[in-house]
Order: C-alpha cells, then sequence, then structure tokens
C-alpha cells in the first residue's frame, strides 16, 4: 500500500463480525452495527514532545485492536474502506 500515516496516526481496517447470534439467529445486514475491532494496517512514526523527542507508537502493523464507536475518519484507499484515526483513539490491543 502507497499511504503512510503522520505523527501518531494510525490507518485500520475493520473486522466484520459473526452473522449470526450465538443462538443461530442470522443478523439482517440493517441491524448490524459497524464493527470496533480492526485491523492495523500502518502505523505514523509517533508524537513529539514539546521537546522534540519522538514518542514511539504503542501498536504496529498486524495487531488487532479495539476502537471507540465514533473514533476515525472513514478514507478509501486502493479500493478498500479504511480509518485513520489517531493513536489515542485505540482503547487497547487484542492479545
Amino acid at each position: 500500500m502507497a499511504f503512510k500515516p503522520l505523527h501518531d496516526r494510525v490507518l485500520v481496517r475493520r473486522i466484520e463480525g459473526e452473522e449470526k447470534t450465538k443462538g443461530g439467529l442470522i443478523i439482517p445486514d440493517t441491524a448490524k452495527e459497524k464493527p470496533a475491532e480492526a485491523e492495523v494496517i500502518a502505523v505514523g512514526p509517533g508524537a513529539r514532545k514539546d521537546s522534540g523527542e519522538l514518542i514511539a507508537p504503542s501498536v504496529k502493523a498486524g495487531d488487532r485492536v479495539l476502537f471507540g464507536k465514533w473514533s476515525g475518519t472513514e478514507v478509501t484507499i486502493d479500493g478498500q474502506e479504511l480509518l485513520i484515526m489517531k493513536e489515542s483513539d485505540i482503547l487497547g490491543v487484542i492479545a
């Protein structure tokens, strides 16, 4: 991919949830919520302190992360729907 986020920005791809409930009911597209789980595609070099020192990002490409419901900006790159968000919008890394 020919896109590299700047500063403390992170490029992620949403991971689609299950099509069925645990009880076996099929969830129609109109009732599905957008997933809040994603795979990190690319990470910027990190934020800078007031002194100019670089703060390395806590996530790396390939990590699975959880983020807030209203986080990020939706973009289309190379025909893929992706999200760009600040690293601080990420709630945690799934181990």
